[in-house]
């Protein structure tokens, strides 16, 4: 039988990979050496046309349903991994079928928890993992998505600004509907808090967290994370006709959140002493879209933030208020965050994406200004930081050596 291959986009170089193979035979020589978090299906990183993507061995029903499901969430402007196609009717030299292939973009300069957990592990960093996720299960439940095995698993992270940013994986269980009942939601949480505190004990036995660390504890901050976050986004607000100054802090508020507001809906009482607002439409992005438009970078929404605050301190320091924003946001970026960026050594380009150098310079820029008692310029900053601080940190766009797949797991029922 002909080998079928589902694409959006055509990659010849697709054809030339041994297919009549189990994905677990496939030769090394033509695999991306890509930290792989734990998965019931085998997986690999393969090289095609300088891409690294990932294929999953797995039925080819289900192959075809979660790469229509990515492909939807895509549209729906959702953050999850980019589907690149399915490859079915597969057989081996002897003609015995073999299961279907989903293919997936591998997400540069992110890594699996494991990977994340495996390295130094700062005291919060599982807690900001579980808040990204959290708020990546907001975002998702908002667009009508039922995750249906959220997970640390299931989730790709990459740094944010200091912080974490998740992304879908897995859609294999997903389903998409107009709107999610609160019952649909809760399934969800009470999923993510019996896998996360699963996963997080398979790390403690494995000699990866402290033995003081208490992962049930931890599992339990994505209900209330998530419902903080969800309440601030949905709850409906009363306040008084004078006090209508509250809206504008409702959407600062929401802003500050990484939260666009994309329509109010506002009433008023009969007698117009209350008015009662409540967002209707809100989307994630709101930083990232702004410096989007404003200097053409696409980076995640604190790396966003935090740029930003760069070029406002630009701004004022070259006494710019009153001109264009979008002619300021050229300079600084032509002037300030290109030739900083730039300056890296392209054997350390690959430590961490430039967004979020930029953010650590600016960290390292305060640290030696406090130490020296005076400001520090930027160019000095950069350079001790490539000298002292870079070297040091391990390659997050192709991380090699950290073996995810060796930390014990305890048996799934799934």
């Amino acid at each position: 039988m002909a080998l079928e291959l589902t694409a959006a986009r055509p990659y010849p170089a697709l054809l030339d990979l041994p297919w009549h193979l189990p994905l677990e035979e496939w030769p090394e020589d033509l695999l991306a050496a890509l930290p792989r978090g734990i998965s019931r299906h085998v997986v690999r990183f393969v090289k095609v046309d300088g891409r690294v993507i990932a294929i999953k061995e797995i039925k080819a029903d289900i192959a075809r349903r979660e790469y229509s499901m990515l492909r939807m969430l895509r549209k729906l402007n959702q953050p999850c991994v980019e589907p690149v196609g399915v490859v079915s009717s597969r057989t081996d030299p002897e003609g015995n079928p073999l299961d279907a292939c989903l293919l997936t973009r591998h997400l540069q300069f992110s890594l699996p928890y494991r990977a994340m957990l495996s390295q130094t592990l700062r005291p919060d960093t599982a807690d900001r993992l579980i808040d990204a996720l959290a708020v990546l299960l907001v975002r998702l439940h908002l667009s009508g998505f039922w995750w249906g095995d959220v997970s640390l698993s299931n989730t790709l992270f990459r740094r944010d600004a200091g912080e974490f940013a998740a992304y879908l994986v897995d859609a294999e269980t997903g389903e998409l509907h107009d709107t999610l009942s609160n019952g649909q939601r809760e399934h969800d949480l009470d999923i993510a808090r019996v896998n996360i505190a699963g996963e997080l004990m398979d790390l403690q036995a494995g000699g990866f967290i402290e033995e003081g660390f208490d992962p049930v504890e931890v599992s339990e901050r994505i209900m209330t994370r998530y419902r903080d976050l969800w309440e601030e986004l949905t709850k409906s607000e009363r306040f008084e006709q004078g006090d209508r100054w509250r809206v504008e802090e409702r959407i600062r508020r929401l802003n500050e959140l990484g939260f666009d507001v994309g329509e109010l809906d506002i009433s008023t009482d009969i007698d117009g002493a209350q008015i009662q607002i409540q967002p209707k439409v809100v989307d994630a992005g709101h930083h990232s879209r702004r410096l989007l438009r404003l200097t053409g970078l696409d980076v995640g929404e604190n790396q966003a933030r935090r740029l930003l605050n760069d070029l406002d301190a630009y701004r004022a320091s070259q006494d710019r208020q009153n001109d264009d924003e979008e002619m300021v946001a050229y300079d600084w970026l032509t002037k300030i965050y290109e030739p900083i960026t730039r300056t890296v050594p392209a054997t350390l380009r690959a430590k961490l994406e430039p967004a979020e150098i930029f953010h650590e310079v600016l960290e390292h820029r305060w640290y030696m200004s406090e130490q020296a008692g005076t400001d520090v310029t930027i160019e000095q900053a950069i350079r001790d930081y490539v000298d002292n601080v870079l070297p040091t940190k391990p390659d997050e766009k192709a991380i090699v050596g950290v073996d995810t797949e060796s930390v014990p797991v305890r048996a799934r029922t799934d």
